[in-house]
């Protein structure tokens, strides 16, 4: 299967490359970012890791609602899409919230339009990497990031929309990871005593990319993937039970 992994720099994009590598069903692999895929750490690979089926493809400026045909070109007759390109809680200090909007939500619903449509591959799996603290309906907005957790929300509504009215070509699913930890990012005692008492729990990253890694490649098994699922299933993985 081809698979494509918006967001090629990123924490959680680079557990999915890693464990992509060596994924004998993922026989090629894009990885879309505004920068270049930075090659993997071949301390890091896991056994078996195919490095020849890895592209990195630019693209500079997602704020459109097309992409330039050379890319489309290399996007085109995909099999899944994971979506993790996002603005996070600890970067909405320094930026604008037009752009956080932008980042968060349409960005997205442009991805899935427009790489669904370069594919004849049915279905077409799309995942949109959410928040476990995002809401769909306005009023429950919390009291924490209350505006960040509605535009997630409403970012995931868009999404799922997109694939309930697609007549079957596109499933979608959200992921809802809380606190992602990993050998290179641990989160401190003040934080995970802060997050347990709001409630959101922790989960590795490993976990994370080999729940959604499953998805893609056999089928969700559910439209929504609380943090616990993604524990429960990226477990069961032989990458995600590390």
């Amino acid at each position: 299967m081809k698979l494509i992994i918006a967001g090629s720099t990123g924490f959680l994009a680079t557990e999915l490359t890693r464990q992509s590598l060596s994924n004998p069903l993922i026989t090629s692999l894009i990885t879309l970012g505004r920068k270049p895929c930075p090659p993997p750490d071949p301390s890091t690979l896991l056994p078996n890791a195919d490095l020849s089926k890895l592209k990195s493809v630019i693209l500079e400026d997602f704020d459109r609602d097309d992409y330039p045909n050379n890319i489309k070109s290399d996007l085109s007759n995909a099999d899944a899409c994971i979506w993790t390109i996002a603005i996070t809680p600890a970067q909405l200090k320094t930026v604008p919230w037009e752009t956080t909007v932008k980042v968060c939500r349409d960005y997205a619903v442009t991805g899935i339009k427009v790489i669904s449509s370069l594919t004849d591959k049915r279905p077409f799996r799309f995942v949109y990497v959410s928040g476990a603290n995002a809401v769909r309906d306005p009023a429950k907005k919390p009291l924490l990031l209350g505006d960040y957790c509605v535009l997630r929300g409403e970012a995931e509504n868009k999404i799922l929309e997109f694939g309930k009215t697609s007549g079957g070509r596109v499933e979608v699913a959200i992921a809802k990871p809380g606190i992602i930890s990993g050998p290179t990012k641990e989160t401190g005692v003040l934080a995970r005593v802060f997050f347990g008492v709001v409630g959101i729990g922790k989960v590795r990253v490993g976990q994370v990319a080999g729940a959604l890694l499953e998805g893609v490649a056999k089928g969700f098994e559910r439209e929504t993937y609380e943090n616990e699922d993604l524990v429960r299933v990226g477990s069961g993985t032989v990458a995600g039970g590390e």
